[in-house]
């Protein structure tokens, strides 16, 4: 038997009734002043998201990155280069030649669009049925006036497609606006969402309230978002991974009270009472759940890339103000419905899942053993067994994560239905796959004269893997030079991390490297080498977290092992299905493609706060258990029991959610949607049903060892208030009416 520390005993001092208790009872108890503070609160962040909000735009600016040094360059000395661009592609399908004075027509528009600094000439593919003409602007594609605005390109191309030809747009300016999110996520996550619940719980109004509630604190959410894109840049993508997150932990959230108000009602608790205990117990795992999210969603800030940044506080935005709503607006509408929240069957008998007796105690009918607690008693059976067989799933399904290649999403990996997509194919087949990903050579003419840089560019095109280089151009005022090395293969190849570093090797002092390819291929590695330490953050805070809640060494240890095993599967199962192209007909795709370099980091920070909330659901009550009984191996059997329900509706609506955003077009929001439902599909099944109480059952007491000196120094937390108190309160409660009875009787 371990060195443990006493379990927890009854306190004689019956607690003052916490905030949350009184926050969940008060708004029960006054309704419609809760949904009064609610109306205000939305009028005033909607309406100052209208008349001051920012809007979200992509900060493209890597400190850092090596290739940087040649953007900030060209900025600074050649007018256009550096900042966005658009490319027009002409295509004649019939074979013909797209005829210079329509081409010559067609720069003119170009010319006179806003912002434009330099349309330059047409470049004729070798057939002369393809033409490609450059436009370049005076400022970077997130500038307000051109990110996103296709108009006046639309405009200008309108006249030549009008006669036929085929005419696609590419570059910086056409993928700012290529593929717009269509709402289909939100909707089918919603959905399913309902129809689960209603299976799950019996009642369409138990269905619908934790939806409701979990769409408010979403609109408060992004309105919140809004205010902050005028204060900093927030990611075009951000909105919606916090749609994504707040989405599924706000219907989480708000389930968990709702089955625990029910409890309580079903036991004859009034409504209000009911909502205030569900607060207090309920509503306290809930507020922990949401801080280890948020802990998780900080790691991001580690990243080292501004985007990441936005992504973290925008999410956080987004669980905040789904935690609210659930903490305030549950009791509201469970206020509303009274006992419609109880399935039809025990509202038909007149009386709940319990009565009271003359005391005021509960007493419960006996009930046959749920599902999830039949199956812990059969893993306990053979806990051995049955944790090998799952981690050996686990680390299986992880394998194909060693092959993992990352790189950022380009408009390769779009649909083919997209404009970007057309034109990346079209250059591709007309002028080589490597003129979608030019490595351009910024040389300093301080440094090196112009033989010097004929020379390198000549040593440039001798190797095997260039297949030619521009024209060198230098800048008005003579500081720099410039020109391209085609590659001999596109950008999202495997090789070209590699063909990047050994021309970056090849370069003289004075001479930097720099392009899209160039510096896409430095944002994959900076994300590989960061991923690490966002990781270690993540796990050293949140084994914190647990330590302190649980009182134990072994459980958050063993929970943050577990984690980084559903992280890990999800990986080689968006290995296998994107890279090693093992599903990618079913997801729209028409070819294997590389993982996005945005996904691991933000897919991790991500699952490791939402699977804590699971951990924190299921091991709150088990402790609470154990603490009462002292029976390790029993604890774990009635809390997956008293949980289980719960936490398995929970995680197949975090499912559905995740897997209808993979039904967009945007392959970045594909790969998280899938990574991410992947991962929660996991941990509720092979990581809560079988690893967790396998592995409690074979450490039994050990479970709960914490170092006496680690218990004096840690502060105490706790997930829930536990039974314990509310006995006492009941007590508090009983003798102040007694007391009162007694006053009464002596006037």
């Amino acid at each position: 038997m371990p060195a443990l520390l006493s379990r927890p005993t009854l306190r004689t001092a019956a607690p003052r009734r916490p905030l949350l208790y009184r926050l969940g009872h008060g708004a029960a108890a006054h309704p419609w002043r809760t949904l009064g503070a609610w109306v205000v609160l939305a009028l005033v962040v909607v309406g100052l998201a209208a008349t001051i909000g920012g809007t979200p735009q992509d900060d493209y600016n890597v400190p850092g990155a090596r290739s940087q040094v040649g953007i900030d360059q060209l900025r600074a000395h050649l007018p256009g280069a550096g900042n966005t661009a658009a490319r027009v592609v002409v295509h004649d399908r019939s074979g013909g030649r797209p005829s210079d004075a329509s081409l010559a027509q067609l720069s003119s528009r170009l010319q006179a669009m806003p912002h434009v600094v330099q349309v330059f000439p047409a470049e004729r593919s070798a057939d002369g049925d393809t033409a490609v003409v450059n436009v370049s602007y005076d400022a970077p594609v997130t500038d307000p006036d051109l990110m996103g605005n296709l108009d006046p390109i639309e405009a200008a191309v309108a006249p030549l497609r009008a006669t036929g030809v085929q005419v696609e747009l590419g570059g910086e300016l056409p993928e700012s606006a290529a593929a717009p999110m269509e709402g289909r996520g939100e909707i089918i996550g919603i959905v399913a969402a309902l129809v689960i619940l209603v299976f799950a719980f019996g009642s369409v109004v138990s269905a619908g309230l934790p939806i409701g509630t979990a769409l408010v604190g979403l609109g408060v959410g992004s309105a919140g978002i809004t205010l902050l894109a005028a204060a900093t840049d927030v990611s075009t993508a951000a909105p919606m991974v916090a749609t994504m997150v707040g989405l599924g932990v706000g219907i989480d959230y708000a389930l968990l009270l709702v089955t625990r108000h029910a409890e309580y009602l079903a036991q004859g608790f009034s409504v209000s009472e009911s909502a205030g205990r569900a607060a207090a117990t309920a509503g306290r795992s809930v507020v922990f759940a949401a801080s280890t999210v948020l802990v998780s969603l900080m790691g991001l800030r580690l990243a080292g890339l501004p985007v990441y940044s936005s992504f973290g506080f925008s999410t956080g935005i987004a669980v905040l103000s789904v935690m609210a709503a659930s903490l305030t607006l549950v009791p509201v509408l469970c206020r509303f419905a009274g006992r419609r929240l109880l399935p039809r069957a025990v509202r038909r008998a007149g009386r709940g899942a319990g009565r009271r007796s003359a005391a005021g105690d509960v007493v419960a009918k006996p009930l046959r053993m749920p599902l999830t607690a039949r199956w812990a008693v059969k893993v306990a059976k053979r806990p051995l067994l049955w944790a090998v067989s799952a981690a050996i799933v686990m680390l299986t399904l992880a394998v194909p994560a060693l092959d993992m290649r990352t790189w950022p999403q380009d408009p390769s990996s779009q649909s083919t239905e997209l404009t970007t997509r057309r034109a990346y194919d079209l250059v591709s087949a007309e002028f080589g796959a490597g003129s979608n990903g030019p490595l351009t050579v910024v040389v300093d003419r301080a440094r090196l004269d112009e033989s010097a840089v004929a020379g390198l560019a000549r040593d440039l095109g001798a190797r095997p893997d260039i297949v030619a280089v521009t024209p060198a151009v230098t800048s008005p005022d003579s500081a720099i030079t410039v020109f391209d090395a085609i590659p001999a293969f596109g950008p999202t190849d495997e090789r070209t991390a590699g063909l990047v570093r050994a021309v970056r090797a090849q370069l003289p002092a004075g001479a930097e490297l720099t392009g899209g390819t160039a510096f896409f291929a430095d944002i994959a590695e900076m994300l590989a080498g960061r991923l690490w330490i966002v990781i270690a953050f993540v796990v050293a805070v949140s084994v914190l977290l647990l330590a302190m809640v649980f009182r134990s060494v072994v459980i958050p240890v063993k929970a943050a092992v577990m984690n980084l095993l559903s992280i890990g599967a999800a990986y080689g199962v968006l290995t296998a299905v994107f890279q090693w192209g093992w599903a990618t007909d079913l997801l729209g795709l028409d070819h294997p493609l590389a993982v996005s370099s945005w996904v691991p980091i933000l897919m991790f920070a991500i699952l490791f706060g939402l699977s804590m909330d699971y951990e924190v659901f299921l091991l709150s009550r088990i402790r609470e258990d154990w603490a009462r009984t002292g029976d390790s191996h029993g604890s774990v059997v009635r809390g997956l029991s008293a949980t289980g329900r719960v936490i398995s509706s929970a995680a197949a609506i975090m499912v559905a959610v995740f897997l209808g955003f993979a039904s967009e077009v945007d392959v970045v929001v594909k790969q998280l949607g899938v990574g991410m439902a992947v991962a929660i599909l996991l941990d509720a099944t092979v990581v809560r049903m079988v690893l967790v109480p396998a592995t409690m059952s074979l450490l039994g007491d050990w479970n709960w060892w914490v170092p006496r000196w680690l218990d004096r120094v840690l502060p105490h937390v706790r997930a829930e208030v536990e039974d314990d108190d509310v006995e006492l309160w009941d007590e508090e409660l009983r003798d102040d009416e007694l007391r009162d009875h007694e006053t009464v009787g002596t006037h």
